[in-house]
């Protein structure tokens, strides 16, 4: 080895070594001999005085300061009639309905469905911040203001759309209408027949009364708890005895004599999460707890003009009630309603063709796979509406359906988020629903709303 570096191999097998073993220009040697890094590390425990002023801290094109502003235009007087905190009267003064309209119509832009979720980013989120204004909320107060106010949100949404239409955005001539399945909040697991929820009520009816019998000197976190699975348990109980008086009802409906020997001799169940949701068969194939959101909209705007939520999967009776609620939300007459073939019904289609309104809807097909182009149980009104079908004119008046009614589907879907209701009950879920329809016409028509004095 002597004789090797002798030779002069240490320039070429360890070339910058010394006499020493060290290695001269390493800059890995350098910095170890440099001494330990100097580095900015993060002390949490320090107090920071910061100016922050919510209002320079949001963009001022922000879109929650476009909502708060058509907010401001509203006229939300039905929604601060049943606010007891008055005058000089004791008691907590109760939050402001405008900052919650804001804050939920912002929420349902932004795809926000929980109030969970809105209460967290009442407190971290910047616009959420700005919206609140230094009020603080917590999740219980955002989701019962949600759904308590259902008369009041669906005269908001006439005063809306009847402002629009005032403006002549909306016209209401020509109307369309899709039915959308969404996700109940509730297991397919859940639907029982009648003794399970007979047995799951007595057991639920045992447990309140053993909770009732606890001490109640325990410690005020222990009591906070169990009055917690106190309410849990008689909001169950509620539940379980709402089902078992359905039953009756749904067990009429089985045995009508339209349905096959097979489906009358299913046994009746119901669900015990959500005894108003129904198994329906979803877009994918599948079949699921879900409701029925109906939604009719004006052609020429592509404005939300009609909203209702149903526990029937079937569209055939739906036409009718939507096409009276766009009337009477605009006070103009509707003269022709675009539908698909679920709603198709040659009694609804007569008496909309006694009324004066010419409905398009696809044909049904035969055997044959051809188009139905006459029947004997025509009348005068679905005669008519064959004829009119099978024209060039009115299969490529037909597409305006899907141009609007898919398009305002598809963004419900994505962008609100509205994939599934997180409430439970038909009245909670059409005031979601009413949410939705008002966040969309906000959201698309805000500069007309503010050219408007008071909506």
């Amino acid at each position: 080895m002597t004789d090797m570096v002798n030779c002069g191999m240490e320039s070429t097998l360890f070339p910058g070594m010394d006499a020493d073993g060290d290695f001269q220009g390493n800059p890995v040697t350098e910095m170890i001999a440099a001494g330990p890094p100097r580095l900015r590390q993060p002390d949490r425990a320090q107090v920071l005085l910061e100016p922050v002023c919510l209002d320079e801290r949001l963009p001022a094109e922000h879109p929650a300061r476009l909502i708060w502003e058509v907010v401001r235009h509203l006229d939300l007087t039905a929604f601060y009639t049943p606010i007891a905190a008055r005058g000089s009267e004791p008691g907590r003064p109760a939050t402001d309905p405008q900052l919650l309209v804001a804050l939920w119509l912002y929420a349902t832009v932004d795809g926000v469905g929980n109030g969970r979720k809105l209460d967290r980013l009442c407190r971290e989120h910047d616009a959420y911040k700005w919206l609140c204004g230094g009020v603080a909320l917590n999740y219980h107060t955002l989701n019962d203001f949600r759904v308590a106010h259902e008369q009041a949100l669906d005269e908001l949404m006439t005063r809306v759309v009847a402002a629009l239409t005032a403006r002549g955005v909306v016209r209401v001539d020509r109307i369309t209408q899709d039915g959308r399945r969404v996700r109940a909040s509730a297991g397919s697991s859940s639907f029982h027949r009648a003794p399970t929820l007979q047995r799951h009520l007595e057991q639920t009816r045992v447990y309140i009364e053993e909770l009732k019998r606890q001490a109640d000197d325990e410690p005020a976190e222990a009591a906070r708890q169990r009055a917690a699975r106190e309410r849990a348990a008689r909001e169950k109980r509620a539940r379980l005895e709402q089902a078992l008086a359905l039953l009756p009802e749904l067990q009429a409906a089985q045995e009508n004599p339209r349905n096959s020997k097979k489906q009358r001799a299913k046994p009746v169940r119901v669900s015990s999460t959500d005894p108003e949701a129904r198994k329906m068969k979803m877009g994918d194939g599948g079949i699921r707890p879900a409701y029925n959101v109906q939604l009719a909209a004006d052609t020429e705007s592509r404005a939300i003009v009609g909203v209702e939520v149903v526990n029937t999967p079937a569209d055939q009776n739906q036409s009718e009630p939507l096409r009276r609620q766009a009337e009477q939300r605009t006070g103009r007459k509707v003269k022709e309603h675009l539908v698909d073939q679920g709603y198709v019904g040659l009694a609804a289609i007569e008496r909309a063709y006694q009324a004066g309104v010419a409905v398009y809807a696809p044909l049904p097909t035969g055997k044959d796979g051809q188009p139905v182009t006459a029947s004997r149980w025509d009348t005068v009104g679905t005669t008519a509406w064959r004829q009119r079908m099978q024209t060039a004119e009115a299969q490529e008046l037909y597409k305006q359906r899907a141009a609007v009614s898919e398009t305002i589907n598809a963004e419900t879907k994505c962008r609100f988020g509205v994939r599934a209701f997180a409430v439970r009950g038909l009245r909670k879920v059409r005031c979601v629903a009413l949410w939705m329809a008002l966040a969309y016409n906000l959201m698309h028509f805000a500069q007309e709303l503010l050219r408007c004095e008071v909506v």
